[in-house]
Formats: C-alpha cells, sequence, structure tokens
C-alpha cells in the first residue's frame, strides 16, 4: 500500500497539524473521527478532487499530526485548530465533511467560532449525547495503565476496537493504515490520551443549538452502525431545520471503508441539487 503522506504542516496555537491540498474548483474540506486520521478518507479524497478543491488533514494528535505528551486534543481544541486552518486556507464557505468527532468539530466551528460554509455533510457524527463506549469511560479512568501496557498488547487492543466500526471485514492494508499512527511509544500514548480527554460538555455545550445551523446539512448514516445507533441520526436531524438524511445499507460506522463509491455518489448528488 503506497503511504499515505501529507506533505504541508500548520503550525496553529496548538500545535502542528500535517495536512494536504488536491484538486480545483470549489474548496470541500474533510475532518476526520476518532480513532482514525485523514488515511480513511483516501477514496474520497480521490473521487472529490476530480471536481472539487479538497483540504484534507490529520486532528492535533492524530495521525501524522504532532501527538505532543500532555498535550490538549480534545474536541475543545480541535474546533479552534479547524477555525485557524479556515484563514491559513483562505477559505470562504467551503463545503464541510466530518465524520464522527470530525463532525462534532464541524458543527463547533459553525456554532462556536461563527465560521460560514456553504453546505455541511455529517457523516455518523458524535452529536447527540450520551455517547461513548464502556472502553471510553475505562480508559478515562485508568489512562496511565493503557499507556503502559507491552506494545503488542496495545496493538491487540486497538486492532480489535477499530475492526468493530466496520460492517464488512476490513483488509489488511486498511487494518495496517489505521493502526500505523498508533503504534510505537509516541503513537500509544496519543491513542489513549485522546479517549481520556473525550468529554461530553463539548456536545452538551451546542446540542440545543443545531436548529441555529441555517446552511442546508446533509446528514449521511451507516444503517449497521453499532457505535453510534442510527437513531442519534434521526434525533440529530429532527434538531435541525434544512437536513436531508441518508442511510447507507451494509454499512457500519466507518461507511468511508464500507462504501465509499455509495458514499461519494450520496455527497455528489446532495451537492449537484444544490447547483454547486
Amino acid at each position: 500500500m503506497e503511504r499515505h503522506a501529507l506533505h504541508s504542516e500548520f503550525k496553529s496555537s496548538y500545535g502542528t497539524v500535517r495536512y494536504g491540498i488536491r484538486g480545483n474548483g470549489t474548496s470541500i474540506v474533510l475532518v476526520h473521527g476518532t480513532p482514525w486520521s485523514s488515511f480513511n478518507w483516501r477514496h474520497l479524497i480521490r473521487e472529490l478532487s476530480r471536481e472539487y478543491k479538497v483540504h484534507y488533514y490529520d486532528l492535533l494528535g492524530y495521525g501524522q499530526s504532532e501527538q505532543a505528551e500532555d498535550a490538549d486534543v480534545s474536541l475543545g481544541i480541535q474546533n479552534k485548530v479547524l477555525s485557524e486552518l479556515f484563514d491559513h486556507w483562505n477559505l470562504e464557505n467551503p463545503i464541510l465533511i466530518g465524520h464522527d468527532f470530525g463532525g462534532t468539530t464541524v458543527l463547533r466551528t459553525l456554532l462556536l467560532n461563527r465560521r460560514t460554509a456553504s453546505h455541511a455533510i455529517l457523516i455518523d457524527p458524535v452529536a447527540i449525547g450520551p455517547w461513548g463506549s464502556p472502553f471510553f469511560a475505562y480508559v478515562k479512568q485508568h489512562e496511565s495503565v493503557f499507556a503502559g501496557l507491552p506494545g503488542y498488547i496495545h496493538e491487540a487492543i486497538v486492532s480489535a476496537y477499530v475492526q468493530n466500526a466496520q460492517y464488512l471485514q476490513m483488509d489488511k492494508e486498511t487494518l495496517h493504515g489505521i493502526l500505523r499512527p498508533w503504534l510505537g511509544d509516541s503513537g500509544q500514548h496519543a491513542f489513549y490520551r485522546q479517549i481520556a480527554q473525550a468529554d461530553h460538555l463539548y456536545t452538551q455545550e451546542i446540542e440545543s443549538r443545531y436548529g441555529e445551523i441555517e446552511i442546508p446539512v446533509l446528514l449521511i448514516w451507516g444503517e449497521q452502525d453499532e457505535w453510534i445507533p442510527i437513531e442519534k441520526g434521526f434525533a440529530l436531524g429532527e434538531k435541525m431545520d434544512d437536513v436531508t438524511f441518508v442511510t447507507i445499507p451494509e454499512a457500519g460506522h466507518l461507511v468511508q471503508e464500507d462504501a465509499p463509491d455509495i458514499l461519494v455518489r450520496e455527497i455528489n448528488r446532495f451537492l449537484k441539487s444544490q447547483e454547486i
């Protein structure tokens, strides 16, 4: 598998993030979730960059971005980093696409940083509480224990954890691409750090404000998502005014891995219907 390389970097006020830009046309920003990276956007980057200028990056503390010890990489920081990237990239009303925590980051950037976008596309976002698995809760209580596990045990834990997010069997290349940033001493500590810093506060402070979003929203959900049940998607859709809800069969939480072609088709269909 060709390494997914991010050749540019931006020194935000909170740490250095690495990014890439591909294509020309209307700007799209892809924001991944946890414990993923821009690697999981590779299929969408290839297809969407045929018609759009696609901006993609690794969240602070994830992938190829900085994984500094004791850094704040919480959802309370990620929207601030994205807001700074708006200025760095000279973006005006881009299309924002966010998955999982990336969806949360998009929502927080719109509502708290008052950044403007033309459209928002949210894929299985973390938006309606309560959220988080028992594994999340246990790591929050015992972060140092997990961070100190032997590397091979850590790798086995992460491998089992991430494969459960995909409905179809995850192939070895995809698994390797997901695991790579979280291996080694710094990667292992970074993996448990971002889980330990996950807090319901970051969705609670915006959950009552989703009705303030005035731009068209496409909400996409994998019908077999076991991480965030589709009922959360229905609840989120009811809080928004201009929303199109699409479900994708035989797809779990990692829709972009289970059904990338269908996902691209639905995104293009939505954007074409908006005359973009």
